[in-house]
């Protein structure tokens, strides 16, 4: 992104006379965390914008003018799609579809044709380029370490067709055997669990709190307050507690490829 927010913001801070670490305290922020934004590196939360208005008096600029990168990404998704680049530890429950960094380019082109109003080719193209940037998080051999439940539907749905599917299973059983991520799946034969209102979204950073970010139709919301973090992460670790071992959950998922298989 432009550092034009970041050279702002230390404009700001200086003629304040504070220090990044007075700034940080007055702002209920860490150090690292304003050294990012100013340095152009991250985008701070809605609600980190506001602290920092409150913390330099400058009314409500830092929170009005946030910026904005040209990535085909919905609007309410931007936030968090900056933060899982950032990421140490990536933590995924999906309801409906595989995570977005967790998608073959099939797979995601299949759910990017069904939207109204339609999306014309070059746009789906433009989304599909973003959500494999995205997935070039898992280029790392080992950092984020990434964990995915998978409610069960998300694989019995055959979302681009039998081939596609098929294809996409053995993606991510690929990655489970390289040891890249872990994988559970929360099995139909379980009826409900605590996560069946939406997908969830768990994030960890070396240098500032963790957050979480939820979706649901059309809207998406990224939270940093700490109560409602540790009440996302509290109903994710419930529901994996009624998962598959991962052994069983990739077991289940050669079952399921293997049946998209015979009925291509």
């Amino acid at each position: 992104m432009s550092n034009t927010y970041g050279e702002w913001l230390r404009a700001q801070r200086e003629s304040a006379g504070l220090t990044q670490q007075e700034l940080a305290d007055s702002a209920i922020m860490t150090r690292s965390h304003i050294a990012h934004i100013e340095a152009g590196r991250r985008i701070p939360s809605k609600e980190d914008a506001r602290r920092l208005d409150r913390a330099l008096n400058t009314g409500n600029v830092l929170s009005s003018f946030l910026p904005q990168e040209d990535v085909a990404v919905a609007d309410y998704f931007e936030a968090a799609r900056q933060l899982e680049q950032q990421a140490t530890v990536i933590r995924e429950f999906a309801l409906s579809y595989v995570p977005g960094i967790l998608q073959t380019e099939a797979y995601a082109r299949a759910i990017l044709r069904v939207s109204f109003p339609p999306r014309s080719e070059e746009e789906r193209d433009r989304l599909v380029v973003t959500r494999l940037e995205r997935a070039r998080v898992l280029d790392n051999a080992v950092r984020p370490a990434v964990s995915a439940l998978l409610d069960e539907a998300v694989l019995r749905r055959p979302t681009g067709g039998p081939r596609v599917m098929a294809e996409q299973i053995h993606y991510l059983i690929g990655l489970v055997e390289s040891e890249r991520i872990r994988l559970h799946v929360l099995p139909l034969s379980l009826g409900t669990h605590s996560l069946l209102l939406g997908m969830v979204s768990l994030m960890w950073f070396e240098d500032q709190p963790p957050t979480a970010y939820s979706e649901g139709m059309f809207m998406g919301k990224l939270h940093d307050s700490p109560a409602m973090v540790q009440r996302l992460q509290g109903t994710y670790d419930l529901a994996l507690g009624d998962a598959l071992p991962l052994r069983e959950s990739v077991t289940l998922m050669r079952a399921i490829a293997k049946d998209y298989e015979e009925h291509e």
